[in-house]
């Protein structure tokens, strides 16, 4: 026989339900009759707390009740105190759904603004929204790691919840006062009804008309939005003045499709889409960059301790796709990862995608065959020297270039006239090719030269395809450990490419083009290793206006490359990378300065290493390089009573005017050199060097051995 419950506790029960019941009933009754003392005692605490923690002055005339969970405001005004006011709002009006209350989660229902100004100033350093960003003060006790997932779902959470299921706003004017420009976003009505959202904003008074339009169901965790102005493009002048950066589109679009917690990770699901973008940035291009069409299918994924853009993301460019993976892992170190792979890809349709003024030089290019494209990139911060980067475009066998673009990549297979331009004005044309008298093929050309630059610049030319990973490696984890661009990895070929093919501008997309240029002419034989080899040191920069080793010999040593001794090759190798100083390493008697005897000792025995010289006890020429005669008068003699010689850590002598404090604490001269434009030549003033460039010296000169130590190994 079944238990049954006896009809005395069934009674029992009911009865304390109802009780229960009742109690709730008079809870509400209570606080529905006190809820207008409770409401200005709620406000009160905001008040005090806003001014205690932000020292912000908050006041609010008339709150009331409108209704069981509507509440109206009148007359707020937020003042950060002796700031300028930061927010007025004439009437608001904010309904909050009942049951979600009860639990403790504030949802909006319905939020009503008309007439409301935020001011945002900003006049030198001074700001009146300066509480946003300042911290609260923490127990120091606490040690505990913030969850990044539990807080990214926390945070979209707040941010959903906040969107009202119906919304009215009518002039509304927010302005941003920056130092002397001002920009103003007055939004003559937006408003939520039945999920769809609708605005007018007015930018600038009569500058442009913007529109963000969209769906809203916050519920359901799903929200799309599209910004676009009417009868223009979407631009802020104010970003330029500021940035220099010109930037504007038609459209641009933003979907969140999804966000569900899995397990310890938070998972976003959305996208971004973009219309006819226009970027120009000097540090970018010279030349506008378009974008027609663009988008991503972004999959976020956040953990504990790290945020990914997974690899099931897409990004869309016309007519190709790519699959980015992105991480930044926060603790127990920050390492970055970042990967970019495609499927095959019709090589012709992977050049048409490519942003109309990104590679000028290969507009119009016409090509057959697959490309496919993989990166593979992770930097660990606490080991940066370990850097891992791979990357690698590989092409179908049916590969082939069917047509030229702009420029013509064969064209250093014959003579063709080379412009150097410095400071962006063009130098003088030179032809590179027999018909230039200082024009040396490379046969006539002495091996010590040959040998001793790509013993200093790339020893693995002849064997590479453009590329050397490893410097590249090694200049990432120089520039990661000095925040800041110390070193490149630029190989022969590049160098190359960068003198012949492109401008001289120092350009993010130059930079990209110049990789893209390499890449074509290493691997698909556009030219021969000789011939660009050839044609390099015939076109480089040795001295002020001495282009090309005819006349770099001539000029230094009154030579033809042919006769070039190993010290005056070694030497002629030391400058390539800062061809104007050729000049400062000599002495009045045209004699070297010790402080280059290390870099030949160093050069000079990778090169007896590698065979190309035999070894030698005497610093490999050092002593034996003079500069010619008629040069040397030109570099006037520094008096002897103003000098003192100081010798640092590695022997190393630097000469300093002024005596030993002068050389610790004087600024360097900046009329130390005369150049005289007619011969081309330096006038040496004198040896000033202050003491951060003597250390300055010393770290270039060892970093050099290091680099020359590990090609050499």
């Amino acid at each position: 026989m079944r238990n049954r419950i006896s009809p005395k506790y069934i009674k029992i029960i009911v009865i304390s339900l109802l009780c229960l019941l009742l109690l709730f009933f008079i809870g509400i009754f209570i606080a529905y009759s006190k809820r207008e003392a409770i409401l200005n005692a709620v406000i009160a605490k905001a008040v005090i707390k806003a001014k205690r923690d932000y020292n912000l002055n908050v006041t609010i005339s008339d709150p009331h009740f409108e209704g069981l969970t509507k509440v109206a405001f009148s007359n707020i005004s937020v003042v950060p105190q002796g700031r300028d006011t930061l927010a007025n709002i004439n009437d608001l009006h904010v309904g909050v759904k009942l049951f979600p209350l009860i639990s403790g989660d504030i949802k909006l229902a319905s939020l009503s603004i008309k007439n409301g100004r935020i001011n945002l100033v900003k006049r030198d350093s001074i700001r009146n929204y300066d509480f946003l960003f300042r911290k609260k003060n923490r127990d120091s006790t606490k040690t505990s790691k913030a969850d990044l997932a539990a807080l990214a779902n926390r945070l979209l959470n707040q941010v959903l919840h906040k969107i009202p299921d119906e919304m009215s706003v009518a002039n509304l004017d927010v302005v941003i006062n920056h130092d002397e420009d001002k920009l103003r976003f007055f939004t003559t009505s937006a408003t939520i009804d039945d999920g769809q959202l609708k605005s007018n904003i007015r930018v600038n008074d009569t500058e442009a008309l913007w529109h963000l339009d969209g769906t809203v169901e916050p519920g359901d965790k799903h929200l799309a939005f599209k910004l676009y102005a009417e009868r223009t493009k979407v631009e802020l002048s104010m970003i330029e003045k500021k940035l220099g950066l010109k930037l504007n589109f038609d459209t641009v679009s933003a979907q969140l499709k999804k966000a569900v917690k899995d397990g310890d990770q938070f998972r976003i699901y959305g996208s971004w889409a973009i219309k006819n973008l226009l970027i120009n940035h000097p540090k970018l291009a010279a030349n506008n960059i378009v974008v027609p069409s663009g988008a991503i299918d972004a999959d976020v994924v956040i953990g504990e301790n790290f945020i990914a853009l997974d690899s099931t993301s897409v990004i869309h460019l016309k007519n190709i796709k790519a699959n980015p993976y992105i991480k930044y892992t926060k603790t127990p170190k920050k390492t970055y990862a970042l990967k970019l792979k495609t499927d095959d890809l019709n090589a012709q349709e992977l050049f048409n995608s490519f942003p109309v003024g990104l590679f000028e030089s290969l507009e119009g290019i016409k090509v057959a065959g697959k490309l496919r494209y993989n990166l593979d990139f992770f930097l660990d911060s606490k080991n940066p020297d370990a850097v891992r980067i791979n990357s690698s475009l590989h092409k179908s066998k049916d590969f082939r270039i069917l047509k030229w673009g702009k420029t013509n990549l064969q064209k250093i297979n014959a003579p063709f006239v080379y412009t150097p331009y410095e400071y962006g004005k063009p130098m003088r044309n030179i032809t590179i090719g027999p018909q230039n008298p200082d024009y040396v093929p490379i046969g006539q050309i002495s091996p010590n030269l040959r040998n001793a630059l790509l013993t200093a610049e790339d020893p693995s030319f002849y064997s590479h395809n453009g590329f050397v990973e490893k410097a590249f490696q090694r200049s990432i984890a120089t520039n990661f450990k000095e925040k800041a661009f110390k070193r490149g990895g630029s190989t022969i070929s590049m160098q190359l490419v960068k003198n012949v093919f492109l401008s001289r501008q120092k350009t993010l997309a130059r930079k990209v083009e110049e990789i893209l240029i390499v890449w074509l002419i290493e691997n698909n034989r556009i030219s021969s290793k000789q011939r660009m080899f050839e044609v390099y040191l015939n076109l480089i920069e040795w001295g002020n206006n001495v282009y090309g080793i005819g006349e770099a010999a001539r000029y230094y040593f009154g030579k033809h490359p042919s006769e070039l001794s190993l010290g005056e090759s070694i030497f002629l190798a030391n400058i390539v990378p800062r061809p104007k100083k050729g000049l400062y390493f000599f002495e009045a008697d045209g004699s070297l300065s010790q402080s280059l005897r290390g870099y030949f000792k160093l050069i000079g025995g990778l090169m007896a290493r590698r065979g190309y010289t035999s070894r030698d006890t005497n610093a490999y020429g050092f002593y034996g390089v003079r500069l010619k005669e008629s040069l040397r008068r030109r570099v006037d003699p520094v008096d002897s009573i103003a000098i003192d010689s100081l010798y640092d850590d590695e022997g190393v002598q630097y000469k300093s005017e002024g005596g030993f404090f002068r050389s610790l604490f004087g600024r360097r001269n900046q009329d130390t050199v005369q150049i005289d434009q007619k011969n081309r030549t330096f006038i040496k003033k004198d040896s000033i060097a202050s003491p951060a460039e003597l250390r300055q010296q010393r770290r270039e000169q060892r970093r050099r051995e290091r680099e020359q130590r590990k090609n050499g190994s």
